[in-house]
Formats: structure tokens, sequence, C-alpha cells
């Protein structure tokens, strides 16, 4: 019966996000005397979801529509033939989706669920809540208003939730002086007498799998050990000098291990964080950064969590921790990071700030301050001098340190042991003109290829599948979204040398034919003397150069202007893949295509609009955005 009036509260996140708002609204409800549950739902037992009463879903979507990698097995779950509608009978839910609407399948993952979970026979207790990134205030632009409904709802379906109202809260001060973590400082010498034995990068991967393992729930404890360590050999401009813009490739081989991947696979990087940032937040906190140091969750929240999914740890160094877990000086920090720092703040006046900027009157004054500026954790705490945040609120509180993602712009067969990439070094200018840099694509752009520095790395399948050397293509892949067309026409290259190969129709795109028409000189050795692209492999290459003519021209106009090319391929088979910004480019090609299908076969726009839908349903239409 104890479960019965406690509300539960699951979570799917990528980047993140979802976890924040799970935590927000656990908080939430907390303060208002309700007891609570919050966990990720690959941490969740699903057989157990019939006999919940309530159950609250913080669910992200990715990329083109994509479940987070934690909710797939818990998707899957639930689309079994065996689940009927009456399964869920009796279980009341709320969905709070997190999404961005540049994206085509906006909040794709929670529109799905809410469908999903109704259908088998569980009742809304209130209407999906979508948070979206391109609101002003973000996601939490949508979730204060659908929290405050939702508590109302929830306590006139059961009173018992909230003994004392949904408006009666609990004073902050008895909630925050529990963090949810607790550190443990371990003896020196006995940490060094384990270490003693191994290499250099045997010990680095030892240390990066324990800082990853200690955070519970912050990253997936699969991913904890780098498939491999990668050595730069090569760093250099793919654009013209003074052109506004910095593109690099890079390459890399493989240290010790030989490497796996497939064309259209992605790799992650764990970046370097700057040492003089690290040692920054490291003075400002007063920590010892040779402390040896273990993280365990606290004893109130160990029995949530399922002991099987933790992995043994060994102590590590203060500041290896912060370097490898703790993004202090690139992400910023999340909302309920100022309501605690408002806690140890000395000065009243600093603690009046904090208390302003955690409150929902000085939300949209605190997004203008933090997010708009990208203001980083370091910069945070400095502004806020009086403010002394014990460590492990500061652990709990600091976003994680992430890998990022990039796809894979080689092919394994053409480059054995190597990885190459094609990286956009990404820098900014805030409102109130500040420099902003990317973490990742500066540090790797600033690495030079003669120093031995150990990159961290993962191998993962991405959205488009590696091609079969029979299967006709039309990629699209303006900018940086060529780098895994770059792989697919190399290896189809090779295939074509000892087997018949399909045709490959390619439409790039770039501002200028001088400054940034990236590999050049690649896809026109692939179009002439009977490459994978020429005409007379029965492929082609067409180039849109958006700023090089008054009118500004764009990949969906060139897919235009090959109408009768693009239906051809269509009917022979072939397989649409799109790569680049997850702003237009997607939906604006998608528009090129319905346009082409409706033109060439003759039937009207609604029917074009299923055709490509049974495409994609097909396997013979897929997107990689990014933003």
């Amino acid at each position: 019966m104890e479960d019965k009036v406690k509300l539960l509260i699951l979570y799917a996140s990528q980047t993140g996000n979802a976890s924040d708002a799970a935590e927000r609204l656990g908080r939430e409800a907390e303060r208002r005397g309700c007891p609570i549950t919050v966990l990720s739902i690959d941490e969740f037992d699903y057989s157990s979801l019939p006999y919940k009463e309530t159950i609250i879903f913080v669910v992200s979507t990715t990329g083109q529509g994509d479940t987070p990698d934690s909710m797939k097995a818990f998707w899957m779950f639930l689309l079994q033939r065996s689940l009927d509608q009456h399964w869920l009978n009796g279980v009341h839910y709320a969905v709070f989706g997190l999404g961005d609407s540049s994206y085509q399948k906006y909040n794709f993952v929670a529109k799905k669920l809410d469908k999903r979970l109704s259908d088998l026979g569980a009742t809304p207790v209130i209407e999906r809540g979508l948070g979206d990134d391109q609101h002003p205030s973000g996601y939490e632009g949508a979730l204060d208003p659908w929290m405050s409904s939702l508590w109302n709802i929830l306590y006139q379906k059961n009173p018992k939730l909230f003994p004392n109202g949904p408006d009666f809260v609990i004073s902050d001060m008895n909630l925050v002086d529990q963090p949810k973590i607790q550190i443990t400082y371990h003896d020196v010498d006995g940490v060094h007498t384990n270490c003693a034995t191994t290499t250099d990068l045997k010990s680095m991967e030892m240390q990066i799998e324990s800082a990853r393992s200690m955070y519970p729930g912050k990253f997936s404890h699969e991913k904890n050990r780098p498939d491999c360590f990668l050595k730069m050999i090569k760093n250099y401009p793919l654009c013209k000098g003074g052109c506004g813009r910095d593109v690099r490739h890079f390459e890399f081989e493989s240290l010790l291990f030989s490497i796996e991947y497939e064309v259209g696979d992605v790799l992650e990087v764990l970046p370097g964080q700057s040492p003089d940032a690290v040692n920054a937040f490291i003075r400002r906190c007063d920590l010892n950064p040779e402390s040896y140091i273990s993280v365990q969750p606290s004893d109130r929240e160990n029995h949530l969590i399922d002991g099987s999914k933790h992995v043994s740890v060994v102590p590590v160094k203060l500041k290896t921790f912060v370097e490898l877990t703790m993004d202090v000086a690139s992400a910023s920090p999340k909302r309920y990071f100022f309501e605690v720092m408002s806690f140890f703040a000395n000065a009243e006046h600093e603690k009046e700030r904090l208390q302003y900027f955690a409150s929902t009157e000085g939300r949209d004054d605190l997004y203008q301050y933090n997010q708009k500026e990208r203001r980083t954790v370091l910069e945070v705490l400095e502004d806020f001098p009086s403010v002394k945040m014990p460590f492990e609120w500061l652990v709990q509180l600091v976003p994680p340190l992430k890998t990022r993602a990039f796809s894979i712009s080689s092919s394994l067969s053409a480059h054995p042991n190597q990885v190459h990439l094609t990286v956009s070094v990404v820098s900014w200018t805030t409102p109130f003109k500040r420099k902003r840099a990317g973490l990742c694509s500066s540090w790797l752009a600033g690495l030079d290829p003669q120093e031995r520095v150990y990159i961290p790395a993962w191998f993962n399948k991405g959205c488009l599948p590696p091609p079969s050397p029979s299967l006709p293509l039309i990629l699209i892949g303006p900018g940086t979204g060529c780098a895994p067309f770059r792989g697919i026409v190399e290896e189809r290259a090779l295939q074509s040398k000892s087997i018949s190969t399909a045709p490959i129709l390619f439409f790039f795109g770039c501002r200028n034919e001088e400054s940034d028409f990236l590999y050049k000189e690649f896809w026109f050795s692939h179009v002439e003397n009977g490459g994978v692209l020429s005409e007379e492999k029965g492929g082609g290459f067409y180039v849109a150069f958006s700023r090089d003519q008054p009118q500004k021209v764009y990949v969906q106009h060139k897919i235009r202007e090959q109408s009768a090319f693009v239906w051809d391929l269509l009917c022979e088979g072939a397989a649409v893949y799109v790569a680049g910004s997850s702003n237009k480019m997607p939906g604006d090609v998608l528009s090129a295509f319905e346009e082409i299908i409706s033109k060439e076969s003759g039937v009207p726009r609604e029917s074009a609009v299923k055709w490509l839908r049974a495409l994609e349903k097909a396997g013979r239409y897929y997107v990689e955005a990014w933003s």
C-alpha cells in the first residue's frame, strides 16, 4: 500500500535536461509534503507499471524524433502485442516532454508515449506538457504553469498525496541541507598502492571509468569506459582564412586497440577542460586538489536505485574528478543551482539576488543573466564571492561534463585504424559582447598533432545506416553535413573497384565557392574519370553557393533543378540521406521532395506527403541533423 500514496516520477534524458526537470518536479512535490520516487526509466521495473497509482513521465526527444537511449528498452516493452487495452486500467499518468520546435518531429517521444499509455488503458490526469528549447525561458516556460496545474489536479483526485493541500510549501531549509550524494576521503598511500602497476593508458582508462561511474544517473554506466584512446595525427583548416568560419579536418589513429566502425557511425569525444579554469574552480571553492575521493548516493537515495547497475569504483584524485566529470567553464548552471547557492551566501545582497533568480518572478531575468550569456559555473561563483558551497552540493549541481558527438567522415576500409572528423569550430558573441567558444571543437582545434594527447573516444551508431553497394543514393549535406558522405563516397569508390555499384547523386551547399567549399578536390576527384559521382556511373554532384549571387541559392533549389533525375533515382529504389543543421534545412529539403514527387508523378501534394512517409517507414529516408 505504501507505493499507492507515493508519487513516481520517471525520466528519460539524453543530455540531462529531462533529468533536471524530473528532479525539479520531485523537489516541488516534496515541498508540498508529497512522498516521491524519482528514477531514470532504465532503473525502473517495467512489469510493475500496472501496480502504480500515479506516474509522471518526463521525456526528451533526441535527433529526428528518437527516444533517449535510456528509454529504448522501455518503449520496446510497451509495444509488445501481448499488452492489451486494459493492461494499465486504474493507472493515472501525466507526460511532460522536452523538445525543440526547430526540429520537424517536435516533442515526438512525449506525444507517442502519451498515446501508447492511453491505448493501454491508463488515464491521463492532465493534458501533456510540451517544453520548448526555443521559448525565451527554455523548457521551464511550459513546465512552471503545467506543474502548478498538476498539483491542483492531483490533490483533487487524491488528497492524501498533499496532506496540507497543494499550496502548502515546507520551508526550503528543511530540504536544502540534504544533498543526494556523499563524498568519502581516502588515505593516499592505499590508493597509490593500487595504481602503481598500471600503464599510463590503463591508469587513465581506470580513472575515467571510476570518476564517471560515481555520478548516479548522470552518465550511462555502459559508456563510462572509453572504447579507445585516439591520438591526433592531422589538424588543418578547410576554409579560407579571414572568411569568418573555421571548419577543421581532423585525423586520428587508435592507440593500443584496433578500432571498428562503419560509414554513417558517430564518434563521441570526451573534451579536455582548460587547466587554468579547473585550477581556478578548485581555488574558488577552497578544495584540496590532491585529495583522493569516492562519491556515492547518500543513504536516503540508496534505496531508490538498483544496486546491480553500479560499478565498483576506485578512489580518484579530486582534481581528476573535477576534470573528468564536472563542466566548470563551459556549461551554464541550472535554476536550482542558484536556489541552493542562496542558502550558502553570507552577504545579504547576494542572498536576495540569488533568491530572486530562483523564483518564478525572476525566471526571465535569470535567463538573460545565465542562459543567454552562457555564464559558466566558475563565472557565477565568482559573481557571488560570499557563497561557500559544500563540495557535495557542487558535485550534485554542477552540469556534468558531456561527451560530444560528431559524424565520422572517413571509411575504415580506406583508412585502416584511423577515424576522421569534419568539425566546425564554434564561437559566438553574447548579447553583452562576451566572446564564447564551443568547449570540444575549440579544444580539438587547439591540439598539436606533434604532442601526445590521449583523447578518450566512443563509437556509436548514427542515424544513417551503412548502405549496401547496390543501393542508389541521393545525398544532401550542406556545410559540415557533408561529413558522413565523405566516408560513404570513399567506401563506395573502393567497392566499385571489385564489384558493380549503384549511382550516387550528391547535393552539397556552402556560402562561397572560394571560401568554404569543403573537400572541393575530393568531390571532383570522384566526379571525374568515371568516379562514383560521375554521370557515366549514373550519379551527379551539384553545389549550391548561397552567397555567390544576389539571390540566395540553397540545396533545396538545386534538388528542384534536378527534379527528373531525382524522381528517376527514387523510382529505381534510391535511399535519401540528409545531414546537416537542424534549423530549416531538413524541412526545406523534405518540402522539395514533396514538390518533385507531386510534379513528376502527377499526384496531389497530399499523396506525395504519404509517399514520402512510406519511404521513411521503409527505411529509405534518413535524417541526421544537429543544432
